[in-house]
């Protein structure tokens, strides 16, 4: 959710590379599984190159791109209808802006009984890093469970 380049801008050079090589080798791999991949992006205004999804992350053809007007995705977009379409009854969350689009995610989606896993290094909250750790450590494990990118592909490759 929102790897836009505008919320990547806001990570150092270093960060922005980790968390995007993170970020693509999940979708790789979730791709070679044929897990679908949902993206969802914010837009607020015109469309412009800070507002495009990153390049490093870009949707494959044929993969579902949402486009939400409020912090979350749940109450803009059709995504339950396309989750509950696709049989969906998991989510794997990664975004920028874990107190805005993963926190409202996270407690909607478990609201509505879907099981949850939150890839913590592959988020991140430019703002405060500092919120981000409390989220991952304290908020979260209450509703979904917090793994890593290389815990996410080693559960994807069971599956």
């Amino acid at each position: 959710m929102d790897y836009q380049n505008r919320m990547l801008n806001e990570l150092s050079e270093e960060a922005r590379t980790v968390i995007l090589k993170k970020a693509n080798d999940i979708l790789a791999k979730a791709r070679s599984k044929s897990i679908p991949v949902i993206y969802i992006e914010v837009r607020g205004g015109p469309r412009t190159p800070e507002m495009e999804i990153h390049p490093g992350v870009a949707p494959k053809e044929g993969e579902v791109v949402l486009t939400k007007q409020r912090v979350g995705p749940f109450t803009t977009t059709n995504l339950n209808e396309i989750l509950k379409k696709l049989g969906v009854d998991t989510l794997i969350l990664f975004g920028i802006a874990t107190q805005g689009c993963i926190l409202t995610t996270v407690r909607c989606a478990w609201d509505m009984d879907y099981k949850l896993a939150v890839v913590s290094d592959c988020c991140a909250n430019p703002p405060s890093e500092e919120v981000n750790r409390i989220l991952m450590e304290k908020i979260f494990p209450d509703q979904a469970l917090v793994i890593t990118a290389k815990e996410t592909l080693a559960m994807l490759a069971k599956a």
